[in-house]
């Protein structure tokens, strides 16, 4: 975002947007979690401290730099409001990841991941399924 951008939560422009892709993806996150089985408060790193997503805090981690591309590339275009830009957000959740059983677009690829936590769980052994590469397919990406 550049030497003088500095993180706010309640600033508009950048940061209004980078907030709006990073609930969008934790929101898919839950989803996720939930739909395995999980819960999405029972923690691996982050403190949960009544926090009802902190397992989607975590798991979503690895994948906050989709967002960030897709908040660049907007701003690059002229787009700075939540408004003009939400398309493009929430479309992040289709971008194609490389896996070792193909392309899958991130939604699946949360869904994956999510599962294979479920299963290093039972097994005590973490494995956990991620994609390849951490970026996206730069072809995939929205425009």
């Amino acid at each position: 975002m550049g030497k003088k951008f500095r993180r706010d939560r309640n600033s508009q422009g950048s940061n209004a947007l980078l907030n709006y892709g990073y609930a969008v993806l934790r929101a898919a996150t839950a989803r996720a979690i939930v739909s395995s089985g999980l819960h999405p408060s029972l923690s691996v790193h982050h403190k949960s401290g009544g926090d009802p997503l902190a397992l989607a805090d975590d798991l979503m981690e690895p994948f906050r730099p989709t967002t960030d591309l897709a908040v660049h590339k907007l701003l690059d275009q002229g787009i700075e409001t939540v408004e003009e830009g939400r398309t493009a957000l929430v479309d992040c959740l289709s971008a194609s990841f490389q896996t070792k059983d193909g392309n899958s677009p991130l939604s699946q690829v949360l869904v994956r991941l999510v599962q294979s936590l479920s299963r290093s769980f039972d097994a005590g052994k973490a494995d956990l399924v991620f994609p390849l590469q951490p970026l996206p397919d730069e072809e995939t990406q929205s425009d």
